[in-house]
C-alpha cells in the first residue's frame, strides 16, 4: 500500500528509506512498532530525529484510520472493542474463560508446568484461527516462533482433520520461525512486518517467550541484562499485536517458589517484566487426565477456572470426550 511506504512521510528521501529498509524497517507500521529508541540504535540516527520520524508515522496512521487517536471518548473505545477479533479455542469451557476467545490487539500469556497443555493449546489455535469468522476463526494465517523445538506439523494435521479443515491448506498458512538464541528470537519479531502482511497473519505464537533468555542469562549477575532484553521483546510483541490488529500468545515456563508455605508454589518465570507486558495471564495445571485453566490477571475478566482435556483433535471439553467414549462402547 502506497500510504504505508516509508518515502510517503515528509522528510524521508531515498537515503533514509534505504537505511531503514536495510535495518529491517520496511514501512511506517514497522516504524511505530519499533519505536524511536530502537530506530535510533539500529540506524545511527539522532534520537530527536527518530522521535520526530516515529511521530510523523503515527500521525499518518491516525489520519488513515489504522490506529486510534490520542484522545477519544470512552464510548468510542467501547464501540471499537465490539469489533475486536476473537479466536475460539474450540472448547466451550476455555471460550467462556476468555469471554469468547483469544483477543486481537492483546498479549495473552499462558504459563504452566511441563505437560499442562501449553503447546497443545498453541497447536489448536493454529488451526482455529484459519476458520471463517462465523465458525470462531479470523480466516488468517499464523506466525509460530518456536524456541523450544516443540512445533509438530503432525499435530496440526490431526487437529485440522478433527476440525473439518484441509490439512495441507492448513499447514500452508502457518509460518514457522525456529529461534536458536535470544538475539535470533528478537530479530525474528523485529522483521516480522512483511511476513505478517504477505501472509495475512492474524495470530503470533511464541513458544516459549522466556525459555532462551532463561537458559542464556544464568546467575544473579546477568539478571538485570536478561530482564531488560526480555522487557524489550515483550513490549515489541505487544506493539506488534496492537498495530497490526492480531492476537499474540506467549507461553511461559514456571519455577517453584521455596518460600511458599501455603497454596500453589508454582510461579511464572520472568517476574514483573512479563506480567506487566501481558494483557491476560492464564495458568494451566494438570488434574489427573484433565487440565485446569485459571484466569490469573485480566483488565476485565473475573478470576475463574475452566476444565479441559487434551485429545487427538486438540484441546476439548471433558463432556465431549465422555460422549465420544460412550459412542465407541459396544451395545450389550
Amino acid at each position: 500500500m502506497d500510504e504505508l511506504r516509508l518515502d510517503s512521510l515528509d522528510g524521508v528521501g531515498p537515503v533514509t528509506s534505504k537505511k531503514l529498509s536495510d535495518a529491517g524497517v520496511h514501512n511506517i507500521l514497522d516504524l511505530v512498532v519499533r519505536g524511536p529508541v530502537d530506530i535510533s540504535e539500529i540506524t545511527g540516527m539522532e534520537l530527536e530525529s527518530a522521535v520526530s520520524l516515529v511521530n510523523k508515522a503515527r500521525q499518518q496512521l491516525i489520519d488513515n484510520g489504522q490506529i486510534a487517536k490520542e484522545f477519544v471518548s470512552a464510548t468510542e473505545i467501547y464501540k471499537r472493542r465490539q469489533d475486536i477479533g476473537k479466536i475460539s479455542t474450540g472448547t466451550n469451557s476455555l471460550d467462556t474463560l476468555f469471554d469468547g476467545g483469544i483477543e486481537t490487539q492483546a498479549v495473552t500469556e499462558v504459563y504452566g508446568e511441563f505437560g499442562a497443555g501449553k503447546t497443545q493449546l498453541c497447536h489448536t489455535l493454529c488451526v482455529m484461527v484459519q476458520k471463517p469468522k462465523e465458525e470462531g476463526g479470523l480466516d488468517g494465517g499464523v506466525l509460530y516462533i518456536d524456541t523450544e523445538h516443540t512445533f509438530r506439523p503432525e499435530r496440526i494435521v490431526s487437529i485440522a482433520k478433527a476440525k473439518g479443515l484441509d490439512p495441507e491448506k492448513t499447514l500452508d498458512r502457518i509460518m514457522v520461525a525456529r529461534a536458536y538464541n535470544s538475539a535470533h528470537q528478537e530479530l525474528i519479531l523485529q522483521e516480522a512486518g512483511p511476513v505478517i502482511e504477505e501472509n495475512k497473519i492474524k495470530l503470533i505464537l511464541v513458544d516459549s517467550a522466556v525459555g532462551l533468555f532463561r537458559s542464556e542469562f544464568l546467575g544473579r549477575g546477568t539478571l538485570s541484562v536478561r530482564q531488560q532484553r526480555l522487557n524489550k521483546f515483550m513490549h515489541l510483541l505487544s506493539r506488534t499485536a496492537e498495530t497490526y490488529n492480531i492476537a499474540a500468545i506467549a507461553t511461559n515456563q514456571v519455577q517453584s517458589s521455596p518460600d511458599q508455605f501455603f497454596g500453589d508454589p508454582t510461579k511464572p518465570v520472568g517476574g514483573n517484566v512479563v506480567a506487566h507486558a501481558s494483557t491476560y495471564r492464564v495458568y494451566l495445571k494438570k488434574s489427573g487426565k484433565k487440565r485446569i485453566a485459571r484466569m490469573v490477571d485480566s483488565p476485565h475478566h473475573p478470576e475463574q477456572e475452566a476444565i479441559y482435556m487434551l485429545t487427538e483433535g486438540g484441546v476439548a471439553d471433558p463432556e465431549d470426550e465422555t460422549k465420544k467414549k460412550k459412542k465407541e462402547e459396544p451395545e450389550e
